[in-house]
């Protein structure tokens, strides 16, 4: 069969990718074209567009290259039309995917199936009527969704598990835990690793990187390394990063994790995963305007936080210092904690086995792949 994806940053690269790898375990003749990235093409078939030249954040990035965007989805849409796939899967990213979906529903009888849903339950819940309508399955990999769209929306939808659950568990499965390995091959000392993840974007970075790093340098006994992002240049993170001792590692998130002592994080997928490798984490995610983005979240914003961890367990686990909370002073005091107090560590990765009962077992990709081979058929 054919399947054509559209994703529209890192995170969902790596999950279309596993994927795809599944899809090609059932269908030995699954032909892929596709709107994504370099993890995607490894699996095979063809790249249309790298997500690079289409992910444009904030109001102001978005509204300088209107026409760039609007070309992007011309250019889908002429594409999905004419190569006649026998589905289209779209992975988040959902101000591109629902005008994608929209169309393809109305001008075509092309299936549109849905991988990672848009998170509507925390803001834009009126586009569940876009979805029942333009979505022929959804697949959801967040266990709180299913009450979320099948009990309060009556939308029917496939949870299939959390793909991170699966990436996790198959790089330790074939990287047992080295830290003097790791440290000696990256030229790190022995001391205890403080973990930065500073988002993927450049406006993440500029935000939140200088005030991790103010925060966690007066830790003595303690060495601060950088995960750096995939299509960020090592040179941009040098702007925040000179005159310091600070390590970054390019394409070692993962292994960083495995070896951290603790984490700065900002919101993300991240989250999720330094709490599946049991890293105690404060999420950090600051903007300039952290008054009236705090006042934002409360109007518009319809869940209590803003990291997976949090919101998969329903409580809260780990600190959010958001907007006007992301001071210096504050991540200082709560990275503190994290370092000395063991009773409050231990609080924390309690909490993280927790969430990772409501996650449930691995397999989300298969489990996805053999529902859409099976609906198609």
């Amino acid at each position: 069969m054919k399947y054509y994806l559209i994703v529209g940053e890192a995170s969902g690269d790596l999950h279309a990718s596993h994927l795809m790898a599944a899809l090609k375990e059932t269908d030995s003749n699954a032909q892929f074209r596709f709107f994504g990235g370099d993890k995607m093409a490894a699996v095979g078939g063809e790249m249309v567009k790298h997500y690079r030249e289409m992910a444009y954040m904030g109001f102001v990035p978005v509204l300088l290259h209107l026409r760039t965007i609007f070309a992007n989805m011309r250019l889908c849409k002429q594409d999905i039309v004419a190569w006649q796939p026998d589905v289209l899967i779209l992975v988040d990213y959902p101000d591109f995917n629902l005008s994608i979906a929209k169309y393809i529903h109305r001008n075509t009888k092309i299936p549109v199936y849905y991988y990672i849903s848009p998170k509507i339950w925390a803001w834009k819940e009126y586009r569940i009527k876009n979805i029942k309508r333009d979505v022929d399955e959804l697949f959801s990999i967040l266990p709180f969704e299913v009450d979320f769209f099948e009990g309060k929306h009556h939308y029917p939808i496939h949870y299939v598990g959390n793909p991170t659950l699966d990436e996790v568990t198959a790089f330790q499965a074939k990287h047992p835990s080295n830290f003097h390995q790791f440290t000696t091959s990256n030229g790190l000392t022995d001391q205890p690793i403080i973990a930065l993840l500073a988002g993927s974007r450049k406006q993440e970075i500029k935000d939140n990187l200088p005030m991790m790093v103010a925060a966690a340098r007066s830790f003595i006994g303690y060495q601060l390394v950088v995960a750096g992002a995939p299509g960020i240049d090592a040179d941009y993170y040098q702007e925040y990063l000179k005159g310091t001792e600070v390590k970054l590692l390019f394409n070692q998130t993962y292994e960083l994790l495995q070896h951290a002592h603790t984490a700065l994080v900002t919101s993300g997928t991240a989250t999720l995963e330094t709490a599946l490798f049991r890293v105690p984490q404060v999420v950090c995610y600051y903007t300039p305007v952290g008054r009236l983005y705090s006042l934002i979240i409360k109007l518009v914003l319809s869940v209590k936080y803003i990291s997976l961890v949090n919101l998969i367990a329903g409580k809260e686990i780990v600190q959010e210092l958001v907007a006007k909370r992301m001071t210096i002073s504050e991540l200082h005091n709560e990275l503190s904690r994290l370092l000395h107090d063991k009773a409050y560590r231990q609080q924390i990765l309690d909490g993280y086995t927790e969430m990772a009962q409501k996650l449930g077992t691995p397999g989300a990709p298969r489990k996805a792949a053999t529902i859409i081979i099976q609906k198609l058929s």
